[in-house]
C-alpha cells in the first residue's frame, strides 16, 4: 500500500476504545482551550471579513460559525471558525521536525461532526485521529526550509479526520488524501517578513479544502495517487523521501501525539513563550525601565529565524508580525510587566516608547540552546544591561504548558474564561465548561453550539 492508503487504514480501524483515559482528558483540554480562543477573536477583523462571506452561503447550511446561530456548509464553517481559533496565535502547539498547531484540526472535527449528527466520543477520536497524522508527518520531515507552510500536513490530517466522522472507508480516505494533498499545497511566504491576517487564516484554509475534498471522495470523486510516492507527487516535490511506520501510531497501548502537544499560557507564538517567561521574572528584578541600556535575547536556531531575524521584528505593523517578534514580545513584557491580547492593541505597537525601546534589543543564536530544542525544551535567555552597567540575566527552557510542565485543567478553565468574557455571560461560560469536560457523555456534539452563541452581538 502507499503511504495515503495506509494511513487511511489506520483512520478506519481507530476505535474510541484505543484511547486510554488520559488522552481523553487531554482531548477535552485541547478542545475547550481551542474554543476559548476562537471565541476570544470573536470581533476582530479577519474573523468579521471570513463570517460575511461565510454567512451569504448559509442556505442550506448544517454547520455553525462560532458564536452565532448562522449555519453554513461544513466546510465554510470549517474556514470560519478555523480562523477564529487561530486568529490570536493562542492555541497549541507540537515542535518537531516540522511546527505546528494541532487544534487548527478543531475546526473541521466539530464543525463536521456537527453536520453529520455525531457524537462527542466521535469528535473526541478525530481530534485525537487529526493530532496524531499530524505530528507523526511533522516528526516525519521540515518542509518549512523548502519554502512550504506547515499547514500542507493538515491537508492530510483534517481530511481523514472529517472522512472518518463522514464515514468514509479506505479507498475513498485516501482519495480525500489524494484530492487535498495534489490541489491545495501552502507556501512559507506566510509567516516571512510583514505578517499578513493570511497568518491566522493559512490552516483554515487547509482544513477548509481538506473536508471538501472529504466531502468529494464521499461522492466517488477519484484523485492522483500514489499523491506521496508519485513521480511529480508529495515526496519529489515538497518534503522530500521520508519513512513513516504506521504501525507505530497511537492505540493498543501506544502513545498518543496529542499527549506530547503545547497549551499556551501567553498569547505568542510558542517559540517565545520562554522568552516571555524569562522577561516577567526580569521585570520583577529591573524596577525602573528608563535604566534600561541595552536588552540581548539568545534564542534557539527555529526562535531566531522565526522570531528574530527579519527587520520587520523590531517596527512590526500587524499583530500578526508583533506576535511573532522576539523584540516585541520581550520589549512589552519588559515595559509593562504582562502580555496579553491588549498588548497588541494598534496605537500601543506604534508608540514611540516602545519603538525607541525595541532600538536596544538585539537577538542572537545560542547554539546550546539550539541543541535542547525540541525534545528538552525551547529555552530562551533575556539579559538586561542597565545604564549603570549591572546586568541581570534570566533564562527559561521549558515553559508552563508543555508536557514536561503541562497546565491543569483549572488554569485551561482560567484561560478560558479570560477569553470568553466580552461575549459570553459568566453562567453559560460555566455551563459550557461543565458540558465540556463530559463531552463525551454527549449524544450530540452539537449540544456544544447554543454553548457558544456570543451575547448582545450581530449573531451574522
Amino acid at each position: 500500500m502507499d503511504l495515503a492508503e495506509r494511513l487511511a487504514d489506520y483512520a478506519v480501524s481507530l476505535r474510541y476504545s484505543d484511547l486510554d483515559r488520559e488522552v481523553v482528558g487531554e482531548a477535552k483540554k485541547r478542545i475547550a482551550d481551542a474554543l476559548g480562543c476562537a471565541i476570544g477573536a470573536y470581533g476582530e477583523p479577519p474573523v468579521r471579513i471570513a463570517r460575511k462571506v461565510a454567512s451569504e452561503h448559509s442556505a442550506r447550511g448544517r454547520s455553525t460559525l462560532f458564536g452565532t446561530e448562522t449555519k453554513t456548509t461544513p466546510d465554510m464553517a470549517t474556514f470560519v471558525n478555523g480562523l477564529m481559533v487561530r486568529y490570536f496565535d493562542f492555541n497549541d502547539t507540537y515542535l518537531s521536525k516540522e511546527p505546528a498547531h494541532p487544534s487548527d484540526n478543531i475546526a473541521a472535527t466539530l464543525s463536521v461532526a456537527e453536520a453529520e449528527g455525531k457524537s462527542g466520543k466521535d469528535l473526541i477520536l478525530a481530534t485525537v485521529l487529526a493530532y496524531e497524522i499530524q505530528c507523526r508527518l511533522c516528526d516525519a520531515a521540515d518542509i518549512r526550509h523548502r519554502g512550504w507552510d506547515h499547514v500542507c500536513y493538515g491537508l492530510v490530517s483534517s481530511s481523514l479526520a472529517a472522512g472518518r466522522l463522514m464515514g468514509l472507508g479506505r479507498k475513498k480516505l485516501a482519495e480525500a488524501v489524494n484530492i487535498a494533498l495534489n490541489s491545495h499545497i501552502a507556501m512559507r511566504q506566510v509567516r516571512a517578513g510583514e505578517l499578513s491576517m493570511w497568518k491566522g487564516a493559512s490552516f483554515a484554509n487547509a482544513a477548509r479544502n481538506a473536508v471538501f475534498s472529504a466531502m468529494l471522495a464521499r461522492e466517488g470523486m477519484s484523485g492522483p495517487s500514489p499523491i506521496f510516492e508519485g513521480e511529480m507527487g508529495f515526496f519529489k516535490q515538497v518534503s522530500g523521501p521520508f519513512d513513516l511506520d504506521v504501525s507505530r501510531f497511537g492505540g493498543e497501548g501506544r502513545r498518543f501525539k496529542l499527549r506530547e502537544t503545547y497549551i499556551k499560557y501567553y498569547p505568542a507564538e510558542y517559540h517565545a513563550q520562554t522568552a516571555v517567561w524569562a522577561s516577567l521574572a526580569l521585570r520583577r528584578r529591573v524596577r525602573d525601565t528608563d535604566e534600561i541600556d541595552s536588552v540581548e535575547i539568545a534564542t534557539h536556531e527555529a526562535g531566531y529565524n522565526i522570531l528574530g531575524k527579519d527587520p520587520e521584528k523590531w517596527r512590526p505593523a500587524t499583530r500578526e508580525t508583533a506576535d511573532h517578534s522576539l523584540p516585541y514580545l520581550v520589549g512589552t513584557a519588559l515595559l509593562d510587566g504582562r502580555l496579553d491580547n491588549g498588548s497588541y492593541d494598534e496605537r500601543k505597537m506604534r508608540g514611540r516608547k516602545v519603538l525607541d525601546f525595541l532600538g536596544r534589543i538585539s537577538v542572537k543564536e545560542d547554539e546550546r540552546l539550539t541543541a535542547l530544542y525540541p525534545g528538552k525544551g525551547m529555552g530562551n535567555r533575556v539579559t538586561v544591561r542597565m545604564k549603570s552597567g549591572k546586568t541581570f540575566s534570566e533564562e527559561v527552557i521549558v515553559p508552563r504548558g508543555h508536557p514536561l510542565n503541562p497546565m491543569e485543567e483549572g488554569e485551561v478553565e482560567s484561560k478560558f474564561s479570560r477569553l470568553v468574557k466580552p461575549y459570553v455571560p459568566r453562567g453559560r461560560a460555566e455551563r459550557l465548561l461543565s458540558v465540556l469536560w463530559d463531552l463525551d457523555s454527549l449524544k450530540s456534539a452539537s449540544e456544544l453550539l447554543p454553548l457558544l452563541k456570543v451575547a448582545g452581538q450581530d449573531s451574522r
